[in-house]
Parts: C-alpha cells; sequence; structure tokens
C-alpha cells in the first residue's frame, strides 16, 4: 500500500482529498503542524506528498526543497496560482507534476497513479520492496525507514531483496551465498557473516538493526 502525505491548509480541501484517495486504498495522512513539515514526514515516510504552495510559516517551495535534500519521494504541487511562471518554479524545486485548483478529485487520482507509477515501477513491475515500514528500492539500491536512508554494497543489497522476497521465512546460508555467487566476486561462509554484519550495522543506525535474525545452524529471517 503505498501512503501518501498531504500538505494542504485548507483543512476542507485536504481531508476531501484524504478521504477521496483512501477508497483507492492508499494510506493518507494530512499535515497538522505546518512548522514541522519535515517531522512528520520523516515519522510517516511517504510514497508521495501532495504539497500545496500557499501554506503558513514557508511555503510549499521551501518544503520542496528540504524534502529533496533528504528524499527523492515524488511531488505533486497542488495550487491556485497555475501561472507559467509557478509552474516553472514547482518542477525547478523538484516537483514531479502541478495540479491547478479547482481540480476534479479523478483527475488528481490519474495524476497520483501516473506519478507513482513513474516513480516506482518499470514494465509493471514494482520497483520497491517493503517490510515492517523500511522500504528497499531496486532501482538504486538503497534504503529508507522513517525518513532515513542508508546505500547498500552489492552484496548487502542482494542479501536484503533476498530475505524481503521471503519475508517470514527462514532462507538457507547456502541460499544467500549462491543468490550472491551473481556477482563477479567469490563469496564463502566467512564472507557472508562479514557481509551480514556489516548489513546489520546499517540497519541499527536506521532503528531496525534488530529486524534480520539469525537461525542458529540455518539462516537467517525477517519477521
Amino acid at each position: 500500500m503505498y501512503k501518501i502525505f498531504i500538505v494542504e491548509d485548507d483543512e476542507v480541501i485536504a481531508d476531501m482529498l484524504a478521504a477521496h484517495l483512501r477508497t483507492w486504498d492508499y494510506e493518507v495522512e494530512c499535515a497538522k503542524d505546518f512548522k514541522n513539515i519535515m517531522g512528520q514526514f520523516a515519522a510517516f515516510d511517504p510514497q508521495l506528498v501532495i504539497l500545496d504552495i500557499m501554506l503558513p510559516f514557508f511555503n510549499g517551495f521551501h518544503w520542496c526543497q528540504e524534502i529533496r535534500k533528504r528524499s527523492k519521494v515524488p511531488v505533486i504541487f497542488l495550487s491556485s496560482a497555475g501561472d507559467n511562471m509557478n509552474i516553472v518554479m514547482a518542477m525547478n524545486m523538484g516537483g514531479d507534476e502541478f495540479i491547478e485548483k479547482p481540480f476534479d478529485l479523478h483527475v488528481v487520482t490519474a495524476k497520483v497513479q501516473a506519478v507513482l507509477r513513474r516513480a516506482y515501477s518499470f514494465g509493471g513491475a514494482l520497483n520497491v520492496l517493503e517490510h515492517g515500514g523500511a522500504v528497499l528500492n531496486l532501482s538504486d539500491a538503497s534504503l529508507t525507514c522513517q525518513g532515513e536512508r542508508a546505500e547498500l554494497t552489492k552484496n548487502e543489497f542482494r542479501i536484503l531483496q533476498t530475505l524481503f522476497q521471503n519475508a517470514g521465512k527462514i532462507v538457507s546460508r547456502d541460499e544467500i551465498i549462491e543468490r550472491l555467487w551473481e556477482s563477479d566476486e567469490f563469496i564463502d561462509d566467512n564472507t557472508l557473516t562479514v557481509n551480514v554484519a556489516r548489513l546489520r550495522k546499517k540497519l541499527a543506525a536506521l532503528g531496525i538493526g534488530d529486524m534480520i535474525r539469525t537461525k542458529k545452524g540455518i539462516g537467517y529471517i525477517v519477521e
């Protein structure tokens, strides 16, 4: 389920958008504290942001820049100021789409779906794996959780990808080693142990250090 974060000062519009998007099975949260948008963004860790330009304290351009400092999550700007200057500014600030008010909810849905397809799909295949609030991006071998991001080595990525694809099941050490042999380097049992240890350190830095559990004498599991 994709998570959508709505940053809209007009509560009526925000609630209407949220209710409509939930009927499409999206998980939606609306911003409440307009002084602390990034705190809410990090806590919710969305896959899409719908962002108005005119907001209290700081405008949408400011918050888009702040989001871009830490995330590539797609941003759809929403504004009654639909002149060319604002549209160009929105795109230059890192926006992916622009919707002018007043809008049709079905148009919003279509644009949301199109942006999500572009951002997370290739040939119809989902380009991310999610488990326990952590999102593994298959395009750039990165892991995101609670707004924090970790870059993974090729082996770390393949280990975590294998475990995510088999979430809830024990994956044997031999099976993981066989998966790692797809790379050009030789992998043995000791190398696997070292790679798992390094991966766990990166997970710990994201606050999910206990995600990978060892099943002694068998292998590993994420639950």
